[in-house]
């Protein structure tokens, strides 16, 4: 047994000490059930343990998708459906592009019928991210979904008391969020002064125009048709706004090469926002437990007034945000002989009991069953829950294009706003170059695939095939 899985049993036998106590099994046969999943380990950890503790009756085989390689010319999702030919897994875990396309294409079971049938509470999972998953299957339930990431804006109340700005409110769009981060002062030593806003993931242009575009449901091309689309007036706003942000010095721009500490306090204050550096912080789940830590360990050096609203969204579209993600959609095989031993294990997962065991075992996802979201603080939560997903439409439908062809997109849009960040071309002749460029490389006459450097920023550590 390797480690991790070993902390993962340790872990699993702790939270089912809290869990009420399973019938003692009869002796009965047991069946076999293939699970698609990154590996056995990550499996075991997040979802095997606990499960298998509760039903030993059914054993589980998790087919590992780690060995699923695209050749060229060939999609990822073109190498994963003959993947699942070949390996049959009765299970299926999907992202939302893959589920989109196995849904349309017949390969999944229908939940829906059989949840009404057993009267499986479907009730309790938070209504946006059902309505997320079926709106990639028409309107069908035909994967549910455990867990879903989302990012919120943290704010210290009394550097906005103290400087007289607005506290930042609900559903604000990106222009408004950076209005009031640029009511900020911006002057003094670097280590010493405030920042107006720490985005998420931000370290250059290329994260930061990312981000806005992608609540803007901005595309720099269309993978489906095979079209750049990065040279519209919409990108180019976003663009200026991001730059234009970036030389005025409000925003805290992160810089993994300076995080050096030596003790345990040092690591909390590091973080800005935890340290009284930022007003505001886009970020997650675990900001929330840093604090708390923070507030205990550091005392009078922590923050200690903050709250919560939603990120910034598109004023055309403000119920979503591309910072509310599912990763991980679970899917039963329409072809899979073990139907009722693989709606067992999804039922488990997605039901009340695995979520209240899970909501304690630490930050990082969000239980999509609501009942255990605890705000013991008064702290706005809900500011996590209330915006429904949507794809990130900035590299739309790049599951569709060959991967050799997409990193040479993403590659060129880095090392051109690299370029603007530093002064040496403007928004709009970044993006001429962009799309021009990138319809050679769309058309198959592009350059071959460089190396990424330094000139090509750090953009791509959070490409969606990273």
């Amino acid at each position: 047994m390797s480690k991790k899985m070993a902390v993962s049993l340790g872990l699993a036998v702790s939270l089912l000490a809290g869990c009420s106590a399973a019938p003692k099994a009869e002796t009965q046969e047991t069946t076999a059930v293939k699970v698609m999943f990154y590996s056995e380990d990550g499996f075991y950890y997040q979802y095997g343990m606990l499960f298998s503790a509760i039903h030993p009756e059914i054993e589980i085989e998790v087919v590992s998708t780690n060995g699923i390689e695209p050749k060229n010319g060939e999609t990822y999702n073109d190498a994963m459906v003959k993947f699942i030919k070949e390996k049959k897994p009765d299970v299926l875990m999907l992202n939302g592009p893959q589920y989109k396309q196995l849904a349309g294409e017949g390969y999944l079971f229908d939940l829906e019928a059989r949840a009404a049938k057993d009267k499986f509470d479907v009730e309790g999972i938070a209504p946006g991210i059902l309505d997320y998953i079926k709106g990639l299957s028409d309107g069908k339930l035909q994967g549910l979904a455990p867990e879903f990431y989302s990012r919120a804006v943290f704010y210290n109340k009394d550097l906005f008391q103290k400087y007289g700005v607005p506290l930042p409110e609900d559903r604000m769009s990106w222009e408004s969020l950076l209005q009031l981060a640029a009511r900020f002062p911006t002057d003094g030593e670097s280590s010493e002064r405030i920042y107006g806003l720490k985005p998420d993931y931000m370290t250059d242009l290329t994260s930061l125009t990312r981000q806005i575009g992608g609540s803007l449901d901005l595309s720099y091309f269309n993978g489906s048709g095979k079209k750049m689309t990065a040279n519209s007036d919409s990108w180019k706003q976003t663009v200026e706004m991001a730059d234009k942000a970036m030389k005025a010095g409000y925003l805290y721009v992160s810089n993994p090469n300076e995080q050096n500490f030596t003790t345990y306090e040092d690591y909390l204050l590091q973080d800005p926002f935890i340290s009284g550096k930022t007003a505001m912080a886009i970020d997650g789940s675990y900001l929330v437990s840093q604090i708390k830590e923070a507030q205990t360990a550091l005392k009078d050096k922590a923050v200690k007034n903050w709250g919560l609203v939603t990120v910034p969204v598109d004023p055309k579209n403000p119920n979503s945000s591309s910072l509310t993600s599912v990763d991980q959609i679970l899917a039963i095989n329409a072809q899979s002989p073990n139907i009722e031993a693989a709606w067992k294990f999804i039922t488990y997962v997605n039901g009340d009991e695995f979520a209240r065991v899970k909501s304690k075992a630490g930050p990082g996802s969000f239980m999509a069953r609501t009942k255990f979201v605890s705000d013991e603080e008064g702290r706005n939560l809900q500011a996590f829950y209330t915006l429904s997903p949507k794809e990130d439409a900035v590299y739309r439908d790049y599951e569709k294009i060959p991967n050799e062809m997409f990193t040479q997109l993403t590659n060129l849009i880095s090392t051109e706003l690299s370029a603007t960040e530093k002064g040496k071309q403007t928004a709009a002749e970044a993006l001429d170059l962009i799309q021009n460029k990138g319809q050679l490389i769309l058309d198959g006459k592009g350059e071959k695939p460089v190396e990424s450097s330094d000139e090509a920023g750090s953009g791509l550590m959070i490409s969606p095939r990273s």
